[in-house]
């Protein structure tokens, strides 16, 4: 016999079959706009047969692009910063996040570590002694706490952050100020004596014990050191912040202590403390003047009496604050502790993040297991951990889900008849869609788009999901390929009925996550951006690469080798029939005729007088291959032999017996051939359809007005971990987050007092704003200024009166009698400074509680230098810091009264605490208040914007919606122009996208019963599931509409629903493997090996009238069905 020819080579004198579908389609319906769709289809099966041609060279370059873009992945950079994750950029709240950044740096002035205390038994008081003692004693493990790094040991009193330490001239009480000064700790402890036991500095004096806050009696110390130093201004220093007796002056929680001082209120009596009458109006710290903590951040879930009396209480909170690095760096650089470690601000980060992690678990290990009590403890470092260890990518989780896909395809695509089998092919293909998302993820990092937790741990499934979907619908086509179809032109065939389905889909898919874009989030528009350049390498890949994989499969099925093993040759490639006469003549046809021009070697038919089977061997033949079997093209081809015609009546036979088996079409495929779709024809099954969805339809609308704002991140965090208890604690019982009102350059601070105080007036009545208490004077930095000036002035006006302070002398009168001489001498001329005759014509506050202007820079740098615990209290974080300038008293040279005065400040703020924000709604609403304040001083002339957490992560939901709808309808708008253009028909395309648009509508709506809040998340799986929908509607919809305009362009025609029957065949199984992704197999087991035993076709047969007509002779002649013997 005959050598086989090449199965990808074209004869030279080869041409386009007339039968082919972009020809047909033209035929069929003459319209001159479907030139448009004929030509792009023309254009497909071009490239499929040059693919087809030169299968292994485009393999070769496909893999090699490919995974030169994946070896991008290793400059990926993956970003945990919560502000570049999720401030859009650009955007007012970003600009004024780098405005603030520009001025004060990159840090915070300090970072909270956090302890929660809550009863085991929900709703159980907390203010009691015990519970108070086991808070303690979790506190005092977590303030305990050393971390040994770079040779050093690093302990709280280190690294806390300590605010408004005085400038002290006597360098012995500096150095003990500077051991001794405390951490800021807010703690319900500070109300005991036990609030002095989590403060670790200590000072040595001779003859006395180590000096600690436990026993520290500041008036008692200074009276003791009176004698041998003047501690005159510190003494009125201590005055003014009201330190008193400190810690050594409030009740101890435990009596019966042995270091309880004698000084304690109940040291005597030994009665325990009534809880709830301490921490009744909040606790202070060492000084009762200006560190006072509220009840609200000590204690949460309060109850109280009718009159207003603090009752009891569920939760406790202490909150340790620490240095910023940058702070650290700056505060030990240059010190004896770290001159031989190469000190930098990259290791004062490292040095936090490790004893934040050694706080947190120590904190949470304090309390024994069968306490009454549990601690809950959170630091930055921990969230930071959290969203580290969310954009790690896991490596099992990626394999296990590629590795279940694996299986599905293979599964899936498996037959017993190697001839059918695709198993190899759907193995290749998720192993190239995995390529293909790796060399998507290597090309965004090559592109500079920084990866983050929806890259790592979404992106790879949901394209697998996507890419998948066109490998199926691929390989379905190329085993469904008509019969007569030259082998040389099934590449070409399949390109040709599916390429502009898996086009069209891809495009839009690649416009949805394009669209999904316009959400001004970061962290979601860079997923978005990914997503759109992994769907077009996954759209490359599909239409280049895997045909050539279908082509190399074709060959393997024309060797007739095994599938997967196709090392190895088919049984049955070598098995030879023995075929009776009499089975023979129950056939109603001669054995292989088939319409197909071809050389053909051997030829086995009947001969009814001989009743034997001859073999012929005419030049050409014209033969029509059995109708039931979609490769007999195969097996009739240029090559064959008397053996594959053998083995083709064989399957024939087979084909047969198998027939009756039940489960062999209890596939996907035939359900929805067979059932389904002519289910959905029928008039009822309309009606009863439309009725259902337009009932879900109102239903969905109704749930869309159900639908809330907001993403906790209690809902980011998995449940049943430490972290998520605390969060949850924290969203409960203290729901309070610090913010500040930032005022700006560009108008004079000291002609814009009243505005700045109207300012602040406006912010404080806003609902979520905590009132302070009327004991204490409001927390800004202004009002701090002019109480302290008129402290000064009522000083001075004191010892003017009594002769203290004359017109050339200040020395009789006291520090801040001498502080007021200095200022009111000033003129803020720099040619004439001095004037001495406005000594008692000016005052430093005026009567309208105003510094006037001239005074107001000068006043300001004297203020920041002599008030460092006021400074501290009202967090201004000025800039450009005024100058620091020393006062003394005794000191008259003209040098000590010139007062330098502070450059014009371009950065001042007002801290506020905001409170009561449970919903997205209470922080729209804080945000839409703040705002509003904020623009009405603009009015007035003064620049100013609201900074902190609810600004930062909240203000993107003032737009969400809106944002949402405008992506939807652009993404709707693009997706009919595309449809539109491909489908050359504005009613398909209009109808693909109102069934786009219900599909939204419904989705949205079904959030609102499942109680789903709308966050930026959401909105973008919105969007996108919008360009996923074009998958399951823009297959149907052009198959349809192809089969209408020209029934034979799908081929095999049916009599009814044609278009819709083999439309839907390849989109259930699509839709299945989409739907389930990574949990395929636990979804969908395995079919039973009974269905792929060469299921029996249940098709109409092939009329002959739907052939188109061959040209050629032939020498066969056929003798029609062999009669049965007599």
């Amino acid at each position: 016999m005959a050598r086989r020819p090449p199965l990808g080579e074209l004869p030279p004198d080869y041409t386009p079959p007339a039968g082919s579908a972009a020809p047909q389609i033209l035929a069929g319906s003459l319209k001159a706009p479907l030139w448009l769709r004929a030509y792009f289809q023309g254009l497909l099966f071009s490239l499929g047969c040059r693919i087809q041609r030169h299968c292994g060279k485009v393999l070769f370059l496909g893999l090699l692009a490919f995974g030169a873009l994946a070896l991008g992945l290793r400059v990926a950079i993956i970003e945990t910063d919560l502000e570049q994750l999720w401030v859009e950029v650009g955007s007012r709240v970003s600009q004024e996040l780098q405005y603030t950044k520009e001025k004060l740096g990159e840090e915070a002035a300090y970072t909270s570590q956090m302890l929660i205390q809550t009863s085991r038994q929900e709703g159980e008081n907390v203010l009691t002694p015990e519970a108070l003692r086991l808070h303690l004693q979790a506190a005092l493990t977590a303030s305990k706490v050393q971390v040994s790094l770079y040779g050093k040991s690093w302990d709280l009193n280190k690294i806390c952050y300590k605010s408004g330490v005085p400038l002290i001239e006597n360098g012995m009480i500096e150095r003990m100020i500077e051991k001794l000064f405390p951490c800021v700790i807010l703690t319900p402890l500070d109300c005991f004596w036990e609030g002095a036991k989590l403060q670790g500095g200590s000072a040595y004096l001779p003859g006395r014990p180590d000096i600690q806050w436990t026993n520290l009696d500041p008036e008692q110390l200074l009276e003791e050191l009176g004698p041998f130093a003047s501690l005159e201004g510190f003494r009125e220093l201590l005055a003014k912040a009201q330190v008193g007796q400190a810690y050594v002056g409030r009740p101890c929680l435990n009596p019966d202590d042995p270091h309880c001082p004698p000084s304690a209120p109940n040291h005597h009596s030994r009665q325990a403390p009534r809880v709830a009458q301490e921490l009744s109006g909040g606790c202070h710290g060492f000084s009762h003047k200006f560190m006072h903590w509220q009840e609200e951040l000590l204690l949460g879930g309060m109850a109280r009496s009718p009159q207003g009396q603090l009752l009891r209480a569920e939760a406790l909170q202490s909150t340790f604050l620490l240095m910023s690095p940058r702070q650290l760096y700056e505060h030990f650089r240059g010190d004896y502790q770290t001159h031989d470690i190469g000190w930098s601000e990259e290791q004062a980060g490292t040095v936090l993040q490790a004893w934040q992690r050694r706080f947190v678990q120590l904190a949470q290990e304090a309390l024994p297991e069968n306490a009454s009590q549990q601690i809950h403890a959170f630091s930055s470092a921990t969230l930071d951990d959290i969203l580290q260890a969310f954009s790690e990518v896991s490596a099992a989780r990626v394999a296990g889900g590629y590795l279940l896909m694996l299986a599905y395809a293979c599964v899936t695509m498996l037959r017993w008849d190697c001839a059918q089998s695709q198993g190899a092919v759907g193995l290749a293909g998720v192993l190239l869609v995995a390529l293909a998302v790796a060399s998507g993820l290597g090309l965004c990092a090559l592109l500079g788009i920084a990866f983050n937790a929806a890259t790592t741990q979404v992106l790879p499934f949901l394209a697998l999901g996507i890419g998948v979907d066109d490998i199926f619908l691929l390989a379905h086509a190329f085993a469904e390929a008509p019969p007569g179809t030259p082998l040389q032109e099934r590449l070409g065939e399949c390109l040709l009925r599916t390429g502009p389905s898996v086009a069209l889909t891809s495009v839009s898919n690649m416009a949805a996550f394009f669209m999904a874009a316009l959400v001004p989030v970061p962290a979601l528009r860079a997923f978005s951006l990914q997503a759109a350049v992994v769907v077009g390498c996954n759209f490359a890949a599909v239409m280049l690469v895997f045909p050539a994989v279908l082509s190399l499969d074709l060959r393997r099925r024309h060797c007739q080798r095994l599938d997967v093993l196709c090392c190895f040759s088919s049984p049955c490639s070598a098995r030879v029939i023995q075929i009776l006469p009499q089975e023979l003549a129950d056939r109603t046809g001669p054995v292989g005729i088939a319409h197909l021009t071809a050389t053909v070697h051997a030829f086995a038919h009947c001969d009814a007088g001989s009743q034997h089977v001859i073999t012929s061997l005419p030049p050409q033949a014209h033969l029509v291959p059995p109708p039931s079997d979609p490769l007999s093209s195969e097996l009739f081809s240029p090559g064959g032999s008397t053996r594959d015609l053998l083995g083709q009546e064989e399957g024939t036979r087979q084909k047969a017996a198998y027939k009756s088996l039940p489960c062999a079409r209890w596939t996907l495929a035939h359900f929805a051939r067979h059932q389904f779709a002519p289910l959905l024809l029928q008039s009822r099954a309309k009606a009863v359809v439309l009725v259902l969805f337009g009932a879900l339809l109102g239903l969905s609308l109704y749930g869309a007005t159900w639908v809330q704002d907001g993403l906790a991140l209690t809902d980011v965090v998995p449940r049943g971990t430490k972290e998520h208890a605390f969060l949850s604690a924290q969203l409960r019982y203290f729901s309070l987050y610090e913010v500040a009102l930032v005022t700006q350059g560009g108008f004079d601070y000291a002609h814009a007092q009243r505005a700045l105080f109207d300012l602040h007036q406006r912010f404080s009545s806003l609902k979520a704003v905590l009132p302070p208490p009327a004991t204490q004077a409001p927390r800004t930095w202004l009002h701090y200024y002019r109480n302290w000036l008129q402290g000064i002035q009522a000083a001075f006006d004191q010892d003017w009166a009594s002769g203290r302070i004359t017109r050339h002398s200040y020395r009789n009168g006291s520090e801040d009698g001498a502080l007021a001489y200095k200022l009111l001498i000033q003129t803020g001329d720099a040619r004439e400074p001095l004037d001495f005759s406005q000594l008692t014509t000016r005052k430093l506050v005026d009567t309208e509680g105003l510094v006037p202007p001239e005074l107001f820079y000068v006043g300001l740098t004297v203020w920041v230098s002599s008030d460092p615990l006021g400074l501290a209290a009202s967090q201004a974080n000025f800039y450009p810091p005024p100058p620091e300038w020393l006062h003394d008293k005794y000191d008259t040279t003209g040098e000590n009264l010139r007062i330098p005065a502070a450059q014009p400040l371009e950065f001042a703020q007002f801290p506020f605490l905001l409170r009561g924000l449970q919903k997205t709604e209470d922080f729209v609403e804080a945000i839409e208040g703040a705002r509003a304040a904020c623009a009405e001083a603009g009015q007035a002339g003064v620049r100013a914007y609201p900074s902190g957490s609810p600004f930062l992560f909240w203000e993107q939901y003032l737009g969400l919606r809106r944002c949402f709808l405008l992506a939807v309808c652009i993404l709707l708008v693009c997706t009919f122009l595309v449809c539109a253009l491909l489908l050359l028909n504005p009613w398909t395309a209009g109808l693909i996208v109102l069934v786009l648009a219900v599909m939204t509508v419904e989705l949205f709506g079904i959030m609102g019963f499942l109680g789903i809040k709308l966050s930026a998340i959401p909105v973008v799986i919105l969007v996108a599931s919008v360009g996923i929908g074009v998958e399951f509607t823009v297959h149907v919809a052009l198959v349809v509409q192809m089969y209408k305009e020209s029934p034979e362009a799908l081929r095999p025609p049916a009599p009814r629903a044609g278009g819709l029957r083999w439309g839907l065949s390849p989109t259930l199984p699509q839709s299945f493997a989409r739907v389930t992704t990574s949990m395929t197999v636990a979804l969908h087991p395995p079919p039973l090996p009974g269905a792929y035993i060469h299921p029996a076709s249940d098709e109409p047969p092939w009329s002959p009238a739907a052939t188109p007509a061959a040209t050629g002779s032939s020498n066969l002649t056929s003798r029609g069905p062999c009669p049965a013997p007599e």
